[in-house]
């Protein structure tokens, strides 16, 4: 594989070459049941990907939607810290690398040396696999690791943790492990969907990383309590994600794309120049008018109206998507 293609390209060509040869209706078949166990609300004591047709049919179907979530984390941490680069990197409970492909295409011309947590031994074949097909040479240089997730030793200690789409599956116990574990890094990215439930996780996560000394970097512009009432509304984004003829046939809709709902903290141990504020809604374009729906640093949740009025900040308004943060550099 050409490794000048862009990360997101490399991996789509490396899910789109694991494919080949399977039947797109065992792939579909495996994809729905394994979607109805990461449904369930009983937390797993055991692997969910148990051979290699189940980790191929899942990490088709979902590692270009994990990989689009940490990416964004991913640059939230790099507009916090611009001048920061991790050297090592521990993706725990890994499975088959979607955010360890987001972490080798994050700093250009710099790809930290990683290693890839995961109970599941054929999801790390299969990510090994991928990785090597890869043509970055961080990823091919990759360590795949067999560990329990929550019970198994402390990682070894490293600049960068991500924690991608993992607490959902394990005891309040175990989870409160893996955060007090990643909570040792440099930094940490913990990403949950972006579900009520999902959001709870993310702020008990977050709760504990605060305690452990660490400062949120983002999303949020301070280290104080959210200002949502829980249970009446939860932060979320959205990342963009190409959708294969594998999600079209299992979801049957026939768009080109689809909108990954997640919610996610950023937390260091270095200074880091969080958001003023942060959009946390799409915002609404109207006639003249801009609204944004906004997280402060002062002033907790608030709207702000922008308008044509506001000359060059419209313009910024018009072109600021949801998770951004605000206002733009250049007018801060």
């Amino acid at each position: 594989m050409n490794a000048s293609l862009p990360t997101a390209e490399a991996l789509r060509a490396a899910l789109a070459a694991l494919l080949d040869g399977l039947p797109p209706t065992q792939a579909a078949q495996a994809v729905d049941r394994l979607i109805a166990s990461y449904r369930g609300t009983t937390p797993t004591d055991a692997p969910i990907l148990r051979d290699r047709s189940d980790v191929a049919a899942y990490a088709a179907y979902r590692m270009p939607a994990t990989f689009e979530a940490v990416r964004s984390c991913l640059d939230a941490l790099r507009e916090a810290a611009p001048d920061w680069c991790p050297a090592t990197h521990t993706d725990i409970g890994g499975g088959t690398g979607a955010a360890s492909w987001a972490v080798a295409g994050a700093w250009e011309g710099q790809e930290p040396r990683t290693a890839v947590l995961d109970w599941s031994e054929p999801a790390l074949a299969l990510g090994r696999e991928l990785a090597e097909s890869s043509g970055l040479p961080g990823l091919r240089a990759a360590t795949w690791e067999r560990a329990r997730i929550g019970v198994s030793p402390a990682p070894a200690p490293t600049d960068l943790v991500t924690v991608s789409y993992v607490l959902k599956e394990l005891t309040p116990k175990d989870r409160a492990a893996v955060v007090d574990a990643a909570a040792a890094a440099q930094a940490v990215v913990i990403v949950e969907p972006g579900t009520p439930d999902g959001y709870d996780r993310i702020i008990e996560a977050r709760e504990r990383l605060i305690a452990a000394g660490l400062s949120v970097a983002a999303p949020c512009p301070h280290d104080d309590a959210c200002p949502i009432e829980r249970g009446t509304d939860w932060c979320h984004f959205s990342a963009r994600v190409s959708r294969s003829s594998l999600h079209r046939q299992v979801k049957g809709g026939s768009l080109s794309h689809e909108d990954e709902k997640f919610s996610y903290v950023v937390a260091t141990r270095f200074p880091t120049g969080p958001a003023r504020e942060r959009v946390v809604r799409r915002p609404q374009i109207r006639k003249g008018q801009v609204l944004l729906e906004l997280c402060t640093r002062d002033e907790g949740l608030k709207r702000a109206t922008v308008t044509k009025r506001h000359g060059t900040l419209y313009r910024a308004a018009r072109d600021t998507a949801w998770g951004d943060a605000w206002p733009p550099a250049e007018e801060d």
